[in-house]
């Protein structure tokens, strides 16, 4: 499949990418492009314009701000993986860095790559032939979901890892656009439709992620795929916590590839102020099964989905709370 005719335009500052953008909103950005370019191969989409982002410098630095760390969207997941002060103070967020495809990936993918990843499902991530061939879908040129015909929304899946992670971590994005910056927590930068994940406007774009750097808190990610590499999240799990003593001061979870946005699992507040036990994990198994929609947007059965998400939530809360 070749890539379709475009008119690729370079500015040098993030004012003038977003100029740019709100000019032609149908065109796109593309940074490191890992997503990105085999969709263009296939179809999804097709934009006359994109906007490259990789001569803007702000977009590259990482650096400490008092008790935060600002991350420019367009740092590599190959620097997030490989920083020694993330791994440190924020393992949550390496680990999910490094589980991003594979090496090569990494070096070109970018942090606002990742968090803006498009959404995926099997009806949809096919050949333009496969996809006329089955009248589209309602994401793209038709007007019928596939997963769930008889729905008025897409349910593609967000499957992006580094989101869960900050999530976990109570991170907050910093959007620009023509009128200027504003700030809010990167749960709010998801909504819940696969066909429209982002609540971008069509004249904005991701500049930076701050992530809070607090103490007496530790954090993963692990996620499950079909292979050891390359794959994208079936389930991923993010958990972050402080203890006090042998008990869960506070617990932030989230998860990704079960629903059309990566999700924030609230309702843990009972667990608070005393151990995990059965019953505390009979809870977090509730609580994610409530939050979540898992779909027929992959090759693996829904119900397995369903029973390894809570599996891998406990795994990552035991080896967290074993952890010294």
């Amino acid at each position: 499949m070749s890539l379709p005719e475009f008119r690729l335009a370079r500015p040098q500052d993030a004012a003038a990418a977003v100029a740019l953008r709100a000019a032609d909103p149908a065109s796109r950005f593309i940074a490191g492009g890992t997503d990105l370019v085999p969709n263009l191969r296939r179809g999804l989409p097709a934009p006359g314009l994109l906007i490259d982002l990789g001569a803007i410098a702000e977009l590259r630095e990482l650096r400490r701000e008092g008790n935060r760390l600002r991350i420019g969207a367009g740092v590599t997941l190959a620097t997030l993986a490989a920083d020694a002060d993330v791994g440190e103070q924020l393992p949550a967020l390496a680990r999910a860095a490094l589980a991003v495809a594979g090496p090569t990936h990494r070096a070109a993918a970018t942090l606002g790559g990742n968090l803006c990843l498009d959404t995926r499902c099997q009806y949809y991530n096919q050949s333009e032939a496969w996809r006329r061939g089955n009248q589209f879908c309602l994401k793209l040129a038709g007007d019928v979901c596939r997963v769930a015909p008889k729905s008025a929304r897409c349910y593609a899946a967000f499957s992006g890892d580094v989101a869960p992670a900050l999530l976990a971590l109570d991170a907050t994005v910093e959007v620009l656009g023509p009128r200027g910056a504003r700030r809010l927590p990167l749960a709010e930068f998801y909504r819940d439709d696969g066909a429209a994940w982002l609540t971008l406007g069509d004249d904005e774009m991701l500049r930076a992620v701050e992530v809070p750097l607090r103490q007496g808190w530790t954090s993963s990610y692990e996620k499950i795929r079909l292979r050891g590499a390359i794959d994208f999240p079936l389930v991923g799990i993010a958990v972050a916590l402080r203890r006090a003593g042998d008990r869960i001061a506070d617990l932030r979870l989230a998860c990704t590839g079960v629903s059309s946005r990566p999700e924030l699992i609230d309702g843990l507040e009972p667990l608070l102020g005393r151990p995990l036990d059965d019953e505390g994990l009979a809870l977090i198994d509730k609580r994610l099964l409530k939050c979540t929609q898992p779909m027929e947007t992959t090759v693996v059965p829904v119900p397995y989905r369903r029973r390894v998400m809570p599996a891998l939530a406990r795994k990552l809360l035991r080896n967290l709370l074993a952890s010294r």
